[in-house]
């Protein structure tokens, strides 16, 4: 199947930003050794898909707001089913029939996001001087267009040079290695902050999921994605990593954003907003900060207990108990 759609998608919005900035004003050559139209327009490309993925983004959210409202049942089914793996995939599968919940939509945007992210790969992999004409023109660029980009810097690194690139390749692209290795490098640490950072940012808002597949999912996004960034990273080039980084900052406005619109569920007893303090691990709960202790509210004494007559015994009169007066 040809991807050419998502190269000739990718590259049109690519080009409307660079030419938008162009026409503003936006500096075309180099300031600060960063060719800042190009920069601007990979940074709006990421803006112009988390809009149209907007939508999708807030349904992921709702989806995980269900999924943690049905972690009590899905609790109880562990406990009823223990041993039984086959029958409590069963149930819990029924179970989120039911309510309409679907634990894969907590991943959606992040996979819609993988095709813009091969096409930008794509794109800016083939810049190269020293194309045939043939080549500058694919996708809807012009020569011209294409030149610019393949000069394109970021504090004189080209955004189409990357970590890992060859003597060969630098050369072609005009650039120094060891400044391409700095730059690349660091991007490269921030983007697996940021990544980081983004799951974090959602675990300890919802809490750990009680599925162990959920919550399996949940140490991938937070631990496993930012480490295979360190050797995935090398081969990205520049101008890639830059839209990964923008697009976890945005992720990070957006999720706060919308955490605060769609605030977790009330959990039994507890405020509404809060989450349960048992379905984190005890290393999460500390990440999420001290609370400040509430004093318990002052037990009344209990009225001392008056021992009533014995069955059968003669009612007693208090008042002539009492003993008499004597008249002096």
């Amino acid at each position: 199947m040809s991807l050419d759609w998502i190269y000739y998608a990718i590259s049109w919005i690519l080009l409307a930003w660079h030419s938008a900035w162009d026409a503003i004003g936006v500096p075309v050559g180099e300031v600060l050794g960063t060719n800042w139209a190009w920069i601007l327009a990979i940074v709006f490309l990421v803006v112009t898909v988390r809009v149209i993925l907007f939508p999708v983004f807030v349904k992921q959210i709702k989806s995980q707001r269900a999924m943690q409202a049905l972690q009590p049942q899905v609790k109880a089914l562990q406990e009823k089913h223990k041993g039984d793996r086959e029958t409590l995939q069963k149930e819990m599968m029924e179970l989120y029939r039911k309510e309409k919940a679907n634990p894969l939509m907590g991943c959606l945007p992040m996979f819609l996001q993988i095709p813009v992210f091969l096409g930008l790969f794509h794109v800016l992999r083939r810049l190269n001087p020293d194309r045939d004409e043939r080549w500058k023109v694919l996708y809807g660029w012009t020569a011209d267009q294409f030149d610019s980009a393949s000069q394109a810097t970021i504090f004189t690194a080209p955004i189409a040079g990357k970590f890992g690139s060859t003597a060969e390749e630098l050369a072609k692209l005009n650039a120094n290695g060891t400044t391409v290795k700095v730059i690349a490098g660091l991007l490269v640490l921030i983007m697996m902050l940021t990544t980081y950072l983004t799951s974090r940012q959602m675990i300890l808002k919802t809490g750990w999921a009680e599925d162990p597949q959920q919550r399996m999912i949940q140490r991938l996004m937070l631990y496993g994605i930012p480490a295979s960034l360190l050797i995935s990273g090398a081969i990205f080039p520049i101008g890639v990593i830059i839209y990964w980084v923008t697009n976890n900052l945005v992720t990070l406005g957006q999720q706060q954003w919308v955490l605060r619109k769609f605030p977790p569920p009330p959990t039994p007893g507890g405020k509404p907003g809060s989450t349960a303090t048992k379905a984190q691990p005890a290393a999460t709960r500390g990440l999420l900060g001290r609370k400040k202790a509430v004093a318990p509210a002052p037990v009344k004494p209990a009225a001392p207990k008056v021992a009533g007559p014995k069955p059968g015994a003669k009612p007693t009169n208090p008042k002539k108990a009492r003993p008499v007066k004597k008249q002096g």
